[in-house]
């Protein structure tokens, strides 16, 4: 599954020329994202929770797995095991300043998946998937920690959504405005935006040794260094 082939739910209606319909996209997309917004019917009304997820490009779901999870005490899953779902990612890139306020943008990556919620129950699936939701925030980071106890196993919900039914759009560059609008000498370009990480603060319980996983982070998505 190479390409993104969109569905009657995710074809894209209006502004196709911002369609991104290679699979690869969305997987690099994933790969840069930290939250994740749900969105599903509760009862008589529409939800969107934001989330931490997981992703295995070569999960048992068809195109992949994208695993998200949850306390069992939470009142939303009753809402969600076995229906359908709806899933958003949008990296915000750039603040797009037109010479008119109906031309003002945004440069964007944003992906919609659509599919059925499956609860995760074979333990060792399980425990890769909440490995996985650990490692989209921290890469490498589960490795380095204890094992999940029986009592946070048993607490813990884990959910798997397909990623083969999937739609993207993508705008980057600077304004599109009318001729006259140009002509008129009001300046118009684009504010890039990208996520800085700072230092890590150690916590007044830890030590001050920063361990390689988070100095690897800060030192590839920071604004900071580590000396040798």
């Amino acid at each position: 599954m190479s390409s993104l082939s969109p569905t009657a739910r995710t074809t894209v209606t209006r502004g196709r020329n911002r369609l991104v319909t290679e699979r690869a996209a969305l997987h690099a997309l994933l790969a840069d994202a930290l939250v994740a917004h749900l969105g599903f019917v509760a009862g008589d009304h529409p939800v969107v929770l934001p989330t931490a997820f997981g992703v295995d490009l070569d999960g048992p779901d068809e195109g992949g797995s994208l695993y998200l999870h949850g306390s069992v005490a939470a009142g939303w899953l009753r809402s969600v095991r076995g229906a359908t779902v709806c899933v958003s990612f949008t990296e915000l890139d750039g603040l797009v300043t037109a010479r008119s306020g109906f031309h003002h943008s945004m440069n964007y990556r944003s992906a919609v998946v659509i599919g059925a919620v499956r609860e995760v129950t074979d333990p060792d699936e399980r425990a890769r998937a909440l490995d996985l939701v650990v490692d989209q925030m921290v890469p490498g980071r589960s490795a380095t920690l204890r094992p999940p106890t029986r009592k946070e196993l048993a607490a813990t919900v884990v959910l798997a959504v397909p990623l083969a039914e999937a739609s993207m759009k993508a705008r980057a560059g600077g304004p599109v405005d009318e001729e006259a609008d140009v002509a008129a000498g009001v300046w118009g370009g684009h504010v890039p935006v990208r996520r800085v990480l700072g230092a890590p603060v150690s916590a007044e319980d830890s030590h001050d040794e920063v361990p390689p996983d988070v100095r690897s982070l800060v030192a590839t998505r920071g604004s900071v260094g580590f000396g040798a």
